[in-house]
């Protein structure tokens, strides 16, 4: 039941924090010549972080000459990656809650339901800490890579002890981090749900059924038991059938004996 309402959420979290991220810095550049500074330089950028495509003209101090500043790097490999395993939990999480729903029994029937649905389980389990790690490695060098300070030793301009540059304002990264916690809050979840659908596959009823034999040695013991009944039984009718033959035998010698005494005599 947690998987089912938990995952789609976690996964609309996690996707949207990331996917939706769009941030900016703006730094200074205060040039000996006055009339040549620009005090408010904005870079903007966003998901997929192809840093290295984002551009802004900053001037160079020399007249009202400018050049077009590059960032550096490109981190769209590992930001689509995350994006790409969320977007896939959960719609992967909606369908196995419809099948849960309202597919109960196909679900169940040749045990093929509960086998596809570890097998998926383990592997979104496994991507999730891939990608929230390939992630949270990409984020920090996205941070370094659009922090004011690293971008102000860009410009040709700061390079020149007479002009000034500063930072005014860097990205805000709180979007950015919840992104990368609920990638891990996924994998915590998907790992966790592995118990559960396992215990739903034959491999578990399996395991069950085949370590258990209290029940045929008991069986067995019954068995036994009744066997050595009877056999106590026979030896009893048949002391009592020794005791018949006994006193047969007894009045046979009395007989003998009374009948040879005054022969003998």
């Amino acid at each position: 039941m947690c998987m089912v309402i938990f995952a789609p959420l976690f996964a609309i979290f996690a996707f949207a924090t990331c996917g939706g991220y769009s941030g900016q810095l703006r730094v200074r550049v205060d040039c000996e010549n006055k009339p040549d500074s620009n005090l408010s330089i904005n870079i903007d950028f966003a998901y997929p972080f192809r840093l290295n495509q984002v551009y802004v003209d900053v001037p160079t101090c020399k007249g009202r000459s400018q050049e077009r500043l590059f960032l550096v790097g490109d981190f769209s490999s590992s930001a689509e990656f995350f994006v790409t395993i969320a977007v896939f939990a959960f719609l992967y999480s909606l369908l196995a809650t419809v099948v849960y729903i309202f597919f109960q029994n196909m679900y169940r029937e040749n045990n093929r339901g509960p086998f596809i649905d570890f097998i998926v389980t383990v592997v979104f389990s496994f991507m999730w800490l891939v990608s929230s790690s390939a992630w949270a490695k990409g984020l920090s060098d996205v941070k370094v890579a659009t922090d004011p300070e690293e971008v102000i030793l860009l410009i040709s301009a700061c390079k020149v002890q007479t002009n000034k540059c500063s930072s005014v304002y860097g990205p805000i990264w709180s979007g950015l981090n919840t992104s990368v916690v609920f990638g891990y809050l996924n994998f915590v979840l998907w790992a966790g749900n592995i118990w559960f659908v396992f215990k739903e596959t034959g491999w578990h009823k399996g395991g069950a059924a085949r370590y258990p034999t209290s029940a045929p040695e008991k069986q067995a013991a019954a068995f036994n038991q009744q066997s050595y009944n009877q056999g106590t039984f026979d030896q009893s009718g048949g002391g009592f059938s020794g005791s018949g033959d006994l006193g047969q035998t007894e009045y046979s010698q009395v007989g003998t004996y009374t009948s040879s005494g005054p022969t003998s005599y």
